[in-house]
């Protein structure tokens, strides 16, 4: 859990003096500097001073300028940043609060030379510092960053980044050795609970008869090392966790280990300046012991508070819409921290409705939905007006905080998460617990930064969702609602989105009715999947519609658009079939822009590709350009299939082998009814529901004779 301790030499100055301010401090836990890379806008790790685990800085080693962090905020903007809290880094630096789930305070301060700035200056304080960096303070701060910044400044040569950052220890006044009285020293021997005393840099320095029988081994064997150096079971993150909240938090910490084979122990951890003090007890058999033991391999802990979050981060990252945030979180997180109810809401305005809920009755969401955001009227509201989680055991410590909020369901804890990205609330998320719970400062550390993450995941899911509903609405206004009822000729349509992106795109079809005796099919495809794509079809759409409705023979239909498009300078091009239908003298006339070629199916006859040549798409500004017409019969009982290429186009399948044999299911399903067959030709080709383009597919079917 902590790296080995280089001691600081002539060649380190900089360590050296990194570990002469962190003692000028007088409370900081530790601190490191960063350099500025002079190859990348970058930040790498030099040296390391102090108290937390050496790991700890993994995730930070390198820093990009342009990733938001207190460090690199410090250097771009040239100045002091103050984070108080591991709540003010949720809120502030979410990505950063991911990886420290501790409760520290930071201060960074830019080392500006003469020149430019070589880097920053970082100093941790336990959670306990308090929320405000004093007048005298951020001057001392200063006046230590400027000092580092003039050794910089007089140095030979820029200083290099290792690769690995040197960790210096943390080197006080040399102190008269006081040795206990030998009361005391009876005493400790005497003690029935274990007693380990490690110093700053973990080791063993006193461990009492009991501790060492419990752990099974000698105080031999136990003096001078890192406890899970001599105890490999102990060297997991469970162990990694409580350990660095202890010395983040200041606060105990405590975990229950399994010693080999089914020994189960209770540590309790105590932090000071001077290092941890560890009391273990056997833990209690019984019930209990089994509930607790359980409970320790489904907790937080049991992976590793950072990795538990990471895996959460990565979870949350593939949420797309708000309904997949609120699975995310109930599917993972309920489980990871014990919880059996959910509640998520935003802020709207003046009230807070409820977007998700998992483990309430639905009569209950409703008495919640819409609550208004007066920060007196419930826990909710109050710790959204805050920004910072409340959390209570049970129902009576809820009672003593709001007495006039009383409880509206059957749970008996609760963490109440604001939930707040870019300075902002956007809503809150609620976990609720069956039965009393103590919230450990293991599992308070873990949910604020998890709170960040959630508030960053449902930001984006919101806008997302509101993208998606414009589009949707959009396109559902630009295709036709219903297509016309045309005598002589039974109709059939669909119309899918692609399933995945933003579920639109530019496919579209339309039903023209002429005159009485003729009529007009067309199906088109834009260029792109997105809300212009969208609008430019509607546009096509609307010239092909009025250019066929003026008379304009089918060629002049396509060439007149084309020039419509062009004039518009969308930069897309559109395919497009204009199908030309002639229902009193069965004729066919078809003109195509790059568009597939229809499917036909004769009475007695195979399905087949019809042979047309066309010309180029619509939209190209290619001048005058020519569409040539292709005219056949349409007997009674013909089937013609327009389609646009999303249903035929297969990932890693030839075109037109597809084509062939969607002809092939529509010449054995061909008895079908419309509505029935074009619903089997769809599930035929996308048998999973999945396609990576939009789909629109247009049946026609002349059914009984028309007199001119």
């Amino acid at each position: 859990m902590t790296g080995r301790r280089d001691q600081p030499g002539p060649a380190d100055p900089l360590g050296e003096e990194l570990a002469a301010v962190v003692h000028r401090t007088g409370t900081a836990l530790g601190g490191a500097l960063y350099l500025r890379d002079p190859r990348e806008p970058a930040l790498g790790l030099a040296v390391v001073c102090g108290r937390l685990p050496a790991e700890m800085t993994a995730p930070w080693r390198r820093l990009l300028l342009t990733t938001p962090s207190p460090a690199t905020d410090a250097v771009r903007q040239e100045r002091l940043v103050w984070v108080a809290s591991q709540e003010d880094m949720a809120r502030r630096y979410p990505a950063v609060a991911a990886y420290v789930p501790y409760p520290l305070a930071v201060a960074c301060a830019p080392l500006k030379g003469r020149r430019h700035c070589w880097g920053v200056l970082v100093l941790l304080w336990p959670a306990s510092h308090g929320a405000h960096l004093g007048l005298r303070e951020r001057e001392r701060i200063a006046v230590n960053a400027r000092r580092i910044a003039r050794a910089l400044d007089k140095a030979t040569g820029p200083p290099e980044i290792p690769e690995q950052p040197r960790e210096v220890p943390l080197h006080r006044p040399a102190e008269e050795p006081e040795h206990p009285a030998q009361a005391a020293a009876d005493l400790i021997e005497r003690l029935p609970v274990g007693m380990l005393a490690l110093d700053r840099e973990a080791r063993i320095t006193l461990a009492n008869p009991s501790a060492a029988r419990l752990l099974g081994r000698s105080v031999g064997q136990l003096y001078g090392k890192q406890p899970w150096q001599s105890l490999s079971w102990l060297d997991t993150h469970t162990c990694a966790d409580a350990y660095r909240t202890a010395l983040s938090s200041r606060e105990p910490s405590t975990l229950t280990v399994l010693r080999p084979p089914d020994h189960w122990l209770d540590f309790r951890l105590y932090a000071d300046d001077d290092g941890v003090i560890i009391l273990i007890g056997p833990h209690p058999t019984g019930a209990d012991s089994t509930r607790l033991s359980s409970a320790s391999h489904v907790g937080p802990a049991s992976a590793g508070g950072i990795y538990q979050l990471m895996h959460l981060a990565a979870a949350l990252a593939e949420t797309v819409r708000v309904q997949d945030v609120v699975d995310r979180v109930a599917d993972q997180i309920l489980p990871a921290f014990g919880a059996q109810g959910l509640i998520m809401g935003t802020v709207e305005a003046d009230r807070m409705p409820v977007v998700g809920h998992r483990g309430y009755d639905r009569k209950i969401i409703e008495q919640l939905d819409g609550l208004p955001t007066d920060a007196a009227l419930a826990p909710i509201a109050r710790s959204l007006a805050v920004g910072t989680p409340a959390f209570f055991a049970d129902r009576a410590e809820l009672a003593r905080a709001y007495p006039e909020s009383p409880p509206v369901s059957d749970k008996n804890a609760w963490a109440f998460l604001p939930l707040v990205t870019s300075g902002r609330p956007i809503g809150y998320c609620l976990l609720a617990y069956d039965e009393p719970h103590e919230f450990t400062a293991a599992e308070r550390s873990l949910l604020t930064p998890l709170a960040g993450l959630i508030a960053q995941a449902l930001d984006r899911a919101r806008l997302y969702d509101a993208k998606h509903g414009l589009a949707h609405a959009l396109q559902q206004t630009l295709l036709p609602q219903a297509l016309p009822t045309v005598a002589g000729l039974d109709v059939a349509a669909r119309y899918l989105p692609s399933s995945h992106g933003m579920d639109i795109g530019g496919d579209f079809y339309d039903l023209i009715r002429l005159t009485d005796t003729t009529t007009a099919a067309v199906i088109g495809d834009v260029q792109g999947h997105d809300v212009t794509a969208a609008a430019l079809m509607g546009q096509a759409r609307t010239a092909v519609h009025s250019h066929a409705t003026a008379g304009a023979p089918p060629d002049q239909v396509l060439a007149r658009t084309d020039r419509d498009l062009a004039d518009l300078d969308a930069g897309r091009f559109v395919s497009c079939l204009y199908a030309h239908l002639d229902l009193a003298r069965h004729r066919l006339t078809l003109a195509s822009a790059g568009h597939p070629p229809p499917l036909l199916h004769h009475p007695g006859h195979r399905a087949h590709t019809l042979d047309i040549d066309p010309g180029p798409p619509l939209g190209l500004g290619l001048g005058t350009p020519s569409y040539p017409l292709t005219s056949l019969a349409l007997p009674e009982g013909s089937l013609l299939a327009l389609y646009t290429d999303g249903l035929v186009e297969v990932p890693g399948a030839d075109i037109g082998q597809t084509t062939a044999d969607l002809a092939r299911h529509l010449n054995a399903s061909s008895d079908l009814p419309l509505h029935q067959l074009i619903d089997s030709l769809v599930d035929h080709t996308c048998p999973t529901g999945r396609h990576t383009d939009d789909i629109a597919l247009l049946l026609l079917q002349p059914h009984r004779s028309t007199t001119p």
